[in-house]
């Protein structure tokens, strides 16, 4: 099963840097000189022999990573949408570009995970719960509501600032994806592999974005804190009721372990983040000076996708 992403229209960044006013003070040097193109690969994944136990031997740590595919889709489309209503207030021309590519991007992320997510209804993993859930958050809860004028500005800055904080913890979970050793040691599925490393490196290439964007539109710090604190917390309650779901609804799961249990055990192999993450990253999110490009190297995303297999046949 072969899953080709249409490329969405994008702009590229100007290759000669400018200056950036939503840029703080505090962010580091390097930020003021990037001149990244935020660009949405064409990627496509081929799902044909994928086994639905992609780490063999570990099916809580597979199941923690199906939630990427089973909860992202909605939620980088509404934040795709979110982002491309914010456009007509952003007057920073390479903001505005950046903030296009990324739309686009996220676009992408959304279709390439739900690829998967009909690999897994085509053979047989029950889906739909956990679909009305996060529909119901993020068409009913988090939808625009049809507001308008200073109530409908108020919501949009209010969506800006918990999906800019989101997008922190993907790219930390991004990084931590390219940075994890473990999975090299193990017979993980290369495409899926690819897949999870690749959408990780374009999170780690983009973080900035969504944080400027945000910056630029409001920029209050105790929106940006409350927001924070939203969805860290609602990111924490989807991951882990979805992968408690997952788990827990399998034929054999009376000879498993509990599911925090199991958690434990995947962490301290080293196939997911332990139980500290989340925490470690608000509180680096909640800091009145953080910038985005004050986390890791973010040349590590440009090498994987220079190498990455899905993105090197999209630029066939």
């Amino acid at each position: 099963m072969t899953t080709q992403i249409p490329a969405p229209e994008t702009v590229r960044a100007t290759a000669t840097p400018t200056p950036n006013p939503t840029v703080p003070v505090t962010a580091t040097a390097e930020y003021t000189d990037e001149s990244y193109a935020i660009t949405a690969r064409a990627v496509s994944f081929d799902w044909t022999g994928v086994p639905l136990t992609y780490i063999p031997g570990e099916w809580f740590a597979t199941q923690f990573w199906n939630v990427m595919h089973l909860v992202l889709p909605e939620g980088e489309r509404a934040m795709a949408d979110v982002f491309g209503r914010a456009l007509p207030f952003i007057d920073d021309r390479r903001l505005h570009e950046e903030v296009i590519g990324f739309v686009g991007q996220e676009n992408t992320h959304a279709a390439s995970h739900e690829s998967f997510r009909e690999y897994l209804a085509a053979n047989g993993v029950e889906t739909e719960t956990i679909l009305r859930r996060i529909r119901y958050s993020v068409g009913v809860v988090f939808g625009d509501h049809g507001l308008t004028g200073r109530a409908g500005r108020a919501w949009l800055n209010e969506r800006l600032g918990m999906y800019a904080a989101a997008e922190h913890f993907t790219a930390v979970v991004g990084e931590w994806l390219l940075d994890n050793q473990e999975f090299d040691k193990r017979p993980v599925d290369p495409t899926m592999l690819d897949l999870l490393r690749w959408h990780g490196a374009e999170e780690l290439e983009h973080r900035n974005v969504a944080f400027d964007a945000y910056q630029y539109v409001d920029g209050g710090y105790f929106r940006r804190l409350r927001t924070a604190l939203i969805a860290c917390a609602g990111l924490a309650i989807l991951w882990f009721t979805t992968v408690a779901h997952m788990y827990n609804k399998d034929a054999e799961r009376k000879s498993r372990l509990w599911w925090p249990l199991a958690y434990v055990r995947a962490a301290r192999k080293g196939l997911v983040p332990g139980g500290s993450f989340m925490v470690k990253q608000f509180l680096i999110y909640s800091r009145p000076g953080f910038h985005p490009s004050g986390m890791g190297d973010i040349d590590k995303a440009v090498r994987y996708l220079a190498t990455s297999p899905a993105a090197l046949a999209a630029q066939g």
